[in-house]
C-alpha cells in the first residue's frame, strides 16, 4: 500500500488527490497531465496500466482536421505531439497541394514506443499517481459526488472526477456470429457504470466502432505491393519536442479487387452489422470494408494501406480493411489481395459496440450540471479517434483544474480553436453517430492553422501553468522571430532595375514595373520566401526559420486581406457567443418559436445565442426571436403575456 494513502476503513481510500481521472487512454492521459501540471494532486485509475496510451486501432497520430487538434494540444502544454515524435516512424503531409489552412501532418508511430513514452511521462510527472483498478460505480454521498468505487469494492475520494471510459461502458466485441464482452480484444468491459449513469438521468447512446485484421509481415510478398515512403527528413509534430527520434520505415499499398468484393457479397449476411445484431451507429467517415462494398457497388477497388506497427514487431496493420465478418471470411478476403495471397492473420478484425453519453447534457466545460464535479471526455462523449479524445481530455482537465482553483470556467470559442469547435459541436449538437473532426467543421479555419496554434494558445497554456519555462522561452523566441521577419518584408522595398526585374521574371513572378516591398513580391504565387532572402536585412538569417516558420510568415503576408475580413466575421460571431441565456431559461415559454425549434432548444439547452443558431432545427427566424427575447427587459423573461409581443416565426 502506498505510504501517501491513509486508510479510513478497509474499503475507503482518502489520499492526497483532489482529482480522479478514470481511464488511461488518450483522453485520460491528457486530462491527468493537465491537472497534475497545474498543481493538483491527481489519481489516474485504469483497468490495465500496461495499456496506458495504447493505440487500440490504427498506429498513427494526426491527419486531416486531427493534426489541428494535436497542434493545439501541444500549444496548451499537452503531450500527444511529443509522444508521436518519440515514436514516429513514417510522416506524411496530407492536402499538400491545397491551401495552408487545410494541410495536415500525419505520423505513423511505433505503437509500443508511443505507449511507453506516454506512460513514462505520466510516471515522471509530480503530483500524479497511477493505480490499476476497474471503476464500476461513482461514489455518491447523498446527491453529491464523493469519488469512485472499483470492482474490488475500494472507494477513492476526490472533489472532481473525469470519466474517460472510451469504448468500455457496456462494451461487446463482434466477430461474425461470435461475441465477447470487452471494450477491446483481450480487455474487459466496464459493467455497472452505464446503468448507474442512466439511473441518474444521463441519456446514453449506442455506438459502434471497428478495427481491421493484423497480419504477420513475414508472410507478405513485399515485391507485389507498392512502396509508400514517408517524408525525409520527417517534419516534427511537436513545436519543441526535438523532432522524430526513431529510424523511419516505409508503408506499402495494395488494393481490393473483384475477388475480394465477391467474398464480401457472398458472406455479407454473416456480418453482425448487416444482420441486425449490432444496433449501435458506426462512424460515417471510417466505414468497414463490407460497408464500402455494399454502399458503393460502382467502385471496383479500394486502396488498402499496409502499415508496420513498429520496429519491435512484424505485425502489420491493414488500414482500409476494418471488418466484423467471421474469421474464415476475413482470411479469404485478405488472401484475395495482391501480395497477401499467403498472408497469415495474427489478430482478426472485430467491431465494438458500446455506450456513449449524449453530450448535449454537458455544459461547455464538459461537466454534467446535474452532478457538479463530474466531467466526461473522449470517446464516451460520442467521438471517434485518438486526437478528438486527447483534445477533450486536456479541455476537461483544464476545466476541472479551474474548478478546483475556484476560478471561472474557460470558454474556448469556435473563433479561436478547433478544440472550441469540437466541444461546441458536441454540447450543442450531440453525436448521434461517432464524431470526427474535419477542417470543414471550422468556419473560421483560415485563421486556425497548425502553423499558428502556438501563437493562438500557448499564452493561455502558460497562464494555466501547463507550459514550462523552456517551452515558454521557445514560444517567445519564435513569436519575436516571426514578427521581425514579417516587419522586414513590409519595410524593405526593391526597385525595378534591370537585374532585379530579370531575377523576378526568372522566378516566374512576372514583370516588375514599379517599386515593390518584399511582402508585395511574396504575394505573387510563384515567388518563395527563400528567393527573397538576399534582400533581407543582415540581422535576419532565414536559416533560423524552419519550414513551419516560413509557411506561417508566407501565409500571414499572402492572406493578410482575407484574414482581416475573417477577423471581422469573428468579431460578429463573438457578439453572438457573448449573448448568454439565463441558467434557468425555459425555451418552451418563449413565444414566437415554432414547435420544432422549441423542442430542439429544450433538448439541446444551448447556453449562448450562437450555440442556439447552430442547433439543427433552429431556423434564422427562431434566432431572431431569441435575439429579441434576450434584448428585452428582464421582467419579460418567463412572462408569457409579455413575450407574446415578440415576433412570431410563422
Amino acid at each position: 500500500m502506498s505510504t501517501s494513502v491513509s486508510v479510513l476503513t478497509p474499503l475507503h481510500y482518502v489520499g492526497p488527490w483532489q482529482a480522479i481521472v478514470v481511464g488511461g487512454g488518450h483522453a485520460g492521459c491528457e486530462a491527468a497531465l493537465a491537472l497534475a501540471r497545474g498543481g493538483m494532486p491527481t489519481l489516474l485509475l485504469t483497468q490495465n496500466v500496461d495499456r496506458i496510451g495504447w493505440m487500440s486501432c490504427n498506429p498513427a497520430i494526426g491527419g486531416i482536421g486531427k493534426s489541428h487538434l494535436v497542434a493545439e494540444i501541444d500549444a496548451l502544454g499537452g503531450e500527444m505531439a511529443r509522444a508521436a515524435d518519440k515514436s514516429g516512424v513514417h510522416y506524411k503531409v496530407l492536402n499538400s497541394s491545397k491551401g495552408p489552412a487545410v494541410r495536415a501532418l500525419r505520423a505513423q508511430c511505433d505503437k509500443l514506443a508511443y505507449a511507453t513514452a506516454m506512460r513514462r511521462t505520466l510516471e515522471q510527472t509530480p503530483g500524479l499517481t497511477i493505480k490499476q483498478g476497474d471503476v464500476r460505480r461513482l461514489w455518491l454521498q447523498g446527491d453529491a459526488l464523493a469519488g469512485v468505487e472499483t470492482s474490488a469494492g475500494l472507494q477513492f475520494a476526490a472533489q472532481v472526477v473525469i470519466l474517460t471510459a472510451g469504448t468500455f461502458i457496456g462494451a461487446v466485441c463482434h466477430t461474425g456470429e461470435a461475441q465477447s464482452i470487452g471494450g477491446r480484444a483481450g480487455d474487459t468491459s466496464t459493467l455497472g457504470l452505464g446503468d448507474q449513469l442512466r439511473a441518474l438521468g444521463v441519456r446514453t447512446l449506442r455506438h459502434k466502432t471497428g478495427t481491421c485484421p493484423r497480419l504477420d509481415g513475414r508472410t507478405i510478398d513485399w515485391s507485389r505491393v507498392q512502396p509508400d515512403p514517408g517524408l525525409t527528413p520527417p517534419p516534427p509534430m511537436a513545436r519543441n519536442g526535438g523532432g522524430a527520434l526513431l529510424p523511419q520505415m516505409p508503408c506499402h499499398v495494395t488494393h481490393s479487387n473483384a475477388a475480394t468484393h465477391a467474398v464480401i457479397r457472398a458472406n455479407v449476411h454473416r456480418s453482425p452489422l448487416f444482420g441486425g445484431v449490432i444496433e449501435g451507429v458506426g462512424p460515417r467517415y471510417c466505414p468497414s470494408i463490407e460497408d464500402k462494398v455494399i454502399r458503393f457497388p460502382q467502385l471496383e477497388t479500394h486502396y488498402i494501406f499496409l502499415e508496420r506497427e513498429g520496429w519491435q514487431t512484424d505485425e502489420i496493420y491493414v488500414n482500409g480493411l476494418s471488418t466484423s465478418l467471421p474469421a474464415d471470411v476475413q482470411l479469404a478476403m485478405v488472401r484475395s489481395l495482391p501480395g497477401l495471397e499467403n498472408a497469415e492473420i495474427v489478430r482478426f478484425g472485430y467491431a465494438v459496440e458500446y455506450d456513449a453519453i449524449d453530450a448535449r447534457q454537458l455544459s461547455r466545460d464538459l461537466m454534467l450540471p446535474a452532478l457538479p464535479g463530474l466531467y466526461f471526455a473522449g470517446q464516451v462523449n460520442g467521438t471517434s479517434g485518438y486526437e478528438e479524445a486527447a483534445g477533450q481530455g486536456i479541455v476537461a482537465g483544464i476545466q476541472a483544474l479551474l474548478r478546483l482553483r475556484g476560478e471561472p470556467v474557460l470558454t474556448l470559442s469556435r473563433t479561436e480553436s478547433y478544440l472550441g469547435v469540437m466541444v461546441d459541436d458536441l454540447v450543442s449538437r450531440g453525436a448521434e453517430e461517432p464524431y470526427r473532426m474535419f477542417t470543414s467543421r471550422a468556419e473560421h479555419r483560415l485563421v486556425l492553422r497548425t502553423s499558428n496554434a502556438d501563437l493562438r494558445l500557448t499564452a493561455l497554456g502558460r497562464a494555466l501553468g501547463l507550459v514550462d519555462d523552456v517551452a515558454w522561452q521557445h514560444f517567445l523566441d519564435r513569436r519575436d522571430r516571426l514578427d521581425g521577419l514579417v516587419a522586414a518584408l513590409h519595410a524593405v522595398t526593391v526597385k525595378p532595375d534591370k537585374a532585379i526585374t530579370a531575377l523576378v521574371e526568372s522566378w516566374g513572378g512576372g514583370t516588375l514595373i514599379q517599386p515593390a516591398t518584399l511582402a508585395q513580391l511574396l504575394c505573387r504565387p510563384e515567388v518563395t520566401l527563400p528567393q527573397l532572402a538576399q534582400f533581407l536585412p543582415a540581422h535576419i538569417d532565414l536559416a533560423q526559420f524552419d519550414a513551419d516558420d516560413q509557411e506561417e510568415v508566407t501565409t500571414q503576408v499572402r492572406y493578410a486581406g482575407y484574414v482581416e475580413r475573417e477577423r471581422l466575421r469573428q468579431a460578429k460571431a463573438q457578439k453572438l457567443e457573448a449573448q448568454l441565456f439565463p441558467a434557468d431559461v425555459d425555451f418552451a415559454a418563449i413565444s414566437g418559436l415554432s414547435r420544432e425549434a422549441m423542442d430542439c432548444l429544450v433538448r439541446a439547452r444551448p447556453q449562448t445565442l450562437a450555440q442556439a443558431a447552430r442547433v439543427p432545427g433552429v431556423t434564422p427566424a427562431s434566432v431572431q426571436v431569441l435575439s429579441f427575447w434576450l434584448a428585452g427587459p428582464r421582467r419579460m423573461r418567463g412572462n408569457a403575456a409579455a413575450t407574446a409581443a415578440l415576433p412570431n416565426e410563422s
